[in-house]
């Protein structure tokens, strides 16, 4: 008896956190969401890939990590502040922790701190894209 309504309560918290992740992806996929894999503190060389999904709105890059319990976005990058400092393919074991095709941008603000950010061709063409067309007067990232 005892051993049923354990089984009972796992497979009900088991079904409303499948039910929160679908629920999380479906309402970022429908926004314009792209693949997108993230590495904070890219100079330390323990620092890890982790995937997830990005989305421009208006002047943000909003990113948002696949496996979290959080309802907003986990990281929003500015574009008036973001440059490309450079670009690289993946090395080593990493070509196995980002979107397939990926190339990698190191990217630097004057507000935040250092990133990579790896996406396949597609995403790479939109996000230099949505870079690129800030509006006239402000300053343009350089692109290596």
């Amino acid at each position: 008896m005892k051993i049923t309504v354990v089984v009972a309560g796992l497979l009900i918290v088991l079904a409303v956190l499948a039910a929160w992740y679908g629920q999380r992806w479906i309402r970022m996929r429908r926004g314009g969401g792209v693949s997108v894999a993230l590495r904070w503190r890219p100079d330390n060389p323990r620092s890890s890939w982790h995937l997830g999904l990005g989305r421009y709105e208006g002047d943000e890059f909003v990113w948002y990590r696949v496996w979290s319990l959080r309802t907003g976005a986990d990281r929003v990058f500015q574009r008036e502040s973001m440059q490309i400092a450079d670009r690289r393919d993946p090395s080593g074991t990493e070509a196995y922790a980002v979107p397939e095709g990926s190339t990698v941008l190191r990217c630097e603000s004057e507000t935040q701190e250092a990133i990579e950010i790896a996406m396949g061709p597609g995403a790479l063409t939109g996000f230099l894209s949505w870079l690129e067309s800030a509006p006239p007067g402000r300053r343009l990232p350089r692109a290596s």
